[in-house]
């Protein structure tokens, strides 16, 4: 079972950055797809960006062309990096991996974006 523990999150002024990493208990050579998920207080949890192992990246129309995603095999992780923040991206972010058709989730790192 993978074990993935998310750091990284924190009070944000808006216009600015972060960068939320994931950390995996083992190896995600054989993970197919890494994502990062948010969830908003009272509402659903919804997907912000993946990652496959090829490299393939897919973003969420409201993180485009603001957020980063990308993974780094050597080291178990996955990254995200957040610009141009806005209050609407406060949220619980969860990373999660999908392996052999296993969902495995973190548990969650809270950002904030507030002046």
């Amino acid at each position: 079972q993978v074990q993935l523990v998310e750091s990284g999150g924190g009070l944000v002024q808006p216009g600015g950055s972060l960068m939320l990493s994931c950390e995996a208990s083992e190896s995600i050579d054989n993970i197919y797809l890494m994502s990062w998920y948010r969830q908003h207080p009272g509402r659903q949890r919804e997907l912000v960006a993946s990652v496959s192992s090829g490299g393939t990246t897919t973003y969420a129309d409201s993180v485009t062309r603001r957020f980063i995603i990308f993974r780094d095999n050597s080291n178990n992780a996955m990254y995200l990096h957040m610009n141009r923040l806005t209050p609407e991206d406060t949220a619980v972010y969860y990373c999660k991996a999908l392996r052999m058709g296993y969902s495995y989730w973190g548990q969650g790192t809270q950002v904030t974006v507030s002046s």
